[in-house]
Order: structure tokens, then C-alpha cells, then sequence
């Protein structure tokens, strides 16, 4: 991708320096703040313009009267574009916590180069900011236990959101046998309650709608057995005659 041709936030990146005078020393003639976008600087070289980052201004001490040759300037455009890339994740994640694929889509859909995604996800695992195993475990924990959806409905989801099947089987194996029926009892008692119609109608209509929010088999078999047994003990209790003499 051409540098002078990418974009920067949803504005035209003027960092370009395609058009610099080559084997020449280039003097820094100003340093100006932009207004935006936030912590961007322009540099100018005297009729030549560039914007960077402001800690890339720092780091490489772009200060008025300091001398780069254009070699130098090409290094400071690829460390810019990095920092762009570092910045744009950070604000994605300051949402809600992303896993790498996630935050490779938004980098790749912002134009960043490949070298710079790579580098990105690189910075941002070392700083823990981006854990996909810690991620997996929190949204299986979340969907299964508040949300009350089932393990084959949060293994697709965790693999729509780029998570390796490693990774998933270690994240739906912490959540236990009984904490996955415990969910899908909730909800099936909720559907029992609404449904009408014969015993084996009652369970086929609750029994399809668990398997549609992701409860496999066995626990769906489970809470078919309790809700049964529970109508049943509502019904004999219903029979009892009153007595109080």
C-alpha cells in the first residue's frame, strides 16, 4: 500500500514523504500540534510536510533544528504507522475486551500494513491487554452461567470470535456438569411453564427449544426427567385433600 494513499483515522495521512529530496540533509524548520487528530504533530522540513505520532516525535527527538536524513525518515514512518495501529487497538479494546482476531479485522479494516498488525497483537499480548485463553474462559463462564446458554452454543460463538478448539475445550471444561444443568433447568422450567398440551408434546416442544440454546443431550435429558418429576409432585400435592380437623 502506497503511504502517501492511507488513511489515518478517517482523515488523509499527509506523513507521506514519497516526494523528499533524497541524499539530502532535511532540517527540521517547525514542530506544530494538530488539533486533530489528538497527540499528532506536523513536521515541517521547509516545504516539506510530514505528521507523526507523539511519542514517535519523542522517541526519535523530532524537535526544530534536529537534522534526518530521508533514509531516517522512512524508519520514523514505519514506526508512526505502528503506533497508529498500537493507538487504534487500544481504543477498540477500551470498549469491551477483544480477542486477536478481533482486533486484527479492525486493524486490517483501518488499512494498517501486515508488519504492523503483527507487531500490534505482539505488544498488546506482551502487556497482557489481549488473552485469548483468559478471554475464553470468562465468556464461556458468563454465557453459560448468566446468560443460561448452552456449551455447543458458546463453543460457536468462541469460534466465530477466532479462539482455537484448544483453547475452548480448556475454557467449557471449568464449568461443571452441574452448573450446565443448573442453567438449563432455569430455563426449561421457564418453557415448561409456558407450554400446553399433552406430557409428550410438553417435552418435545421444551426438549427442542434447550437444544436450540445449545444444551447437548444428557443435560436436556436431565432437566426433561426433574421438570417431569416436579409437575408430578405439584400434581399430587394439588390431589391432597385439605384437613384440618
Amino acid at each position: 500500500m502506497d503511504i502517501e494513499n492511507k488513511e489515518m483515522s478517517g482523515q488523509a495521512d499527509s506523513s507521506g514523504i514519497g516526494h523528499f529530496p533524497e541524499d539530502e540533509d532535511l532540517v527540521i524548520t517547525s514542530v506544530e500540534m494538530l488539533k486533530k487528530p489528538k497527540h499528532r504533530y506536523q513536521i515541517a522540513f521547509g516545504p516539506y510536510l510530514m505528521t507523526v505520532h507523539e511519542d514517535v516525535m519523542l522517541k526519535y527527538r523530532m524537535l526544530k533544528g534536529n537534522v534526518f536524513r530521508k533514509e531516517e525518515l522512512q524508519e520514523i514512518v514505519v514506526a508512526d504507522e505502528r503506533q497508529r495501529a498500537y493507538v487504534e487497538a487500544l481504543n477498540h479494546l477500551a470498549r469491551k475486551p477483544r480477542t486477536t482476531q478481533e482486533i486484527t479485522q479492525r486493524l486490517q479494516q483501518k488499512g494498517f500494513e501486515p508488519g504492523s498488525v503483527e507487531t500490534t497483537l505482539e505488544r498488546l499480548e506482551k502487556d497482557k491487554l489481549v488473552d485469548d485463553a483468559l478471554y475464553a474462559k470468562m465468556w464461556a463462564e458468563q454465557r453459560m452461567t448468566s446468560h443460561k446458554k448452552g456449551r455447543l452454543w458458546v463453543k460457536q460463538e468462541l469460534r466465530q470470535k477466532g479462539i482455537g478448539t484448544e483453547l475452548i475445550s480448556e475454557a467449557l471444561g471449568e464449568i461443571s456438569a452441574e452448573s450446565e444443568l443448573e442453567s438449563c433447568l432455569a430455563v426449561g422450567r421457564k418453557k415448561w411453564q409456558q407450554t400446553q398440551g399433552e406430557l409428550l408434546d410438553r417435552k418435545r416442544k421444551t426438549g427442542a427449544y434447550l437444544m436450540r440454546r445449545g444444551f447437548g443431550g444428557e443435560p436436556v435429558r436431565q432437566a426433561l426427567k426433574l421438570l417431569i418429576e416436579e409437575d408430578q409432585e405439584e400434581a399430587d400435592w394439588d390431589e391432597e385433600p385439605d384437613d384440618f380437623e
